[in-house]
């Protein structure tokens, strides 16, 4: 199997890592606008594997003769790639999965071409990080032992394990995305309708072995194709977790008009976007540097079984990997991408379209290619 991986940042950097320690993996290209990057990561890995190339993933002529060479690519770029690097893969005739993100409606546009990646045969799998990503795999998996789904109930966050004032968080990955899901509504199911809530409200104290209280809130764009995926569920929600205190003083900053992409005051006669002054506020503030992180994941899918109430619940505690460096947000998030793309190479996944991770990934397969990374995660049943 070859592999291309597009972006040689952090998450195209450990996807890479991963692949050119898996059996099966022939050959890793490894593409970035900037050549220099992208041969500093593959020399870092050093590994036969894999090779640097040059590519503007903007130009599609350039990008399509490079990933022609390859069986499948892992598209790691900024998420306004999404669609373009999705519909180059289907005109080659190449499998491709993505990083997701909920701007924009980046992920409906990627799905718009289900017929033409179906015609090319195909299989491209969108928003395959850790939320959404690691998320609907583990809902649907549970989902699909259920006679009847009522509830899908979702909690994920990337937090500090020493947590530090003021605001008790360090970014583990891009701040505006951050503060997107802060500012925007959240879409949820709740009594069967579809509705949107004030996000960073309706908080619930929540407890992991050796974390808590911690306390989780609605964010925007976690529910991602769920929606679409389970529309007559009773309840479907996602909130992000944090340390106790985080969910008022960022409320605080979206009232306040600091947060949104968009929103301007004049400043001595030159308009100036609040969100930039408050990024380069905090940057410094919310900078990981060489603290560790853990990422923290519970998936509770609770229905029928055999005419019984029954509940699946998924759990996951990753650390930092101190030998290599590499954030446990990052863990989590290259290696979900990595598998399932190596899934789709060696025909684990056969079907062929644009599909959700839910629809499409096998969660037993998964959960225990991901053990094999260190990612441990456990399930847990209860039955009334």
């Amino acid at each position: 199997m070859k592999v291309a991986v597009l972006g040689s940042g952090l998450m195209g950097k450990e996807a890479a890592r991963d692949l050119v320690h898996s059996r099966g993996v022939e050959k890793v290209g490894l593409a970035d606008i900037d050549l220099t990057r992208a041969q500093a990561v593959c020399q870092s890995l050093h590994s036969p594997k894999i090779q640097a190339y040059q590519v503007d993933a903007g130009d599609t002529q350039a990008l399509a003769g490079f990933i022609q060479n390859f069986d499948v690519v892992i598209n790691a770029l900024f998420y306004s790639f999404n669609e373009i690097v999705a519909k180059t893969a289907i005109s080659v005739g190449v499998h491709s999965v993505d990083l997701g993100g909920h701007i924009g409606h980046i992920t409906d546009k990627v799905l718009e071409h289900d017929e033409g990646a179906k015609a090319a045969g195909v299989t491209v799998i969108p928003d395959l990080g850790v939320a959404p990503g690691m998320i609907n795999i583990l809902a649907g998996y549970g989902a699909s032992k259920l006679d009847h789904l009522h509830s899908i109930r979702l909690f994920v966050g990337g937090i500090p394990v020493k947590p530090e004032p003021p605001i008790e968080y360090n970014h583990v990955f891009s701040m505006e995305g951050l503060l997107d899901h802060y500012t925007d509504p959240s879409t949820i199911i709740r009594n069967g309708k579809l509705q949107e809530v004030t996000s960073l409200t309706e908080l619930e104290p929540l407890y992991f072995e050796r974390f808590g209280p911690l306390e989780a809130f609605h964010t925007s764009g976690g529910t991602s194709t769920l929606l679409k995926s389970y529309p007559d569920i009773d309840t479907l929600e996602y909130k992000t977790i944090r340390y106790p205190g985080h969910a008022e003083k960022m409320k605080l900053l979206v009232d306040l008009n600091l947060t949104g992409s968009d929103y301007e005051v004049e400043v001595n006669g030159t308009k100036v976007k609040t969100r930039e002054v408050l990024l380069k506020t905090i940057d410094p503030i919310v900078d990981l540097k060489d603290k560790d992180d853990v990422v923290l994941l519970r998936v509770e899918v609770g229905g029928k079984q055999d005419g019984k109430e029954t509940t699946y619940q998924y759990e996951m505690i990753t650390y930092k990997d101190r030998e290599n460096q590499v954030t446990a947000m990052a863990r989590a998030t290259a290696n979900t991408i990595s598998v399932v793309a190596q899934l789709i190479g060696h025909q684990t996944i056969t079907k062929r379209g644009v599909c959700p991770p839910e629809q499409i990934v096998p969660g037993d397969i998964y959960i225990g290619e991901m053990a094999k990374r260190g990612v441990v995660i456990s399930e847990t049943f209860t039955r009334k």
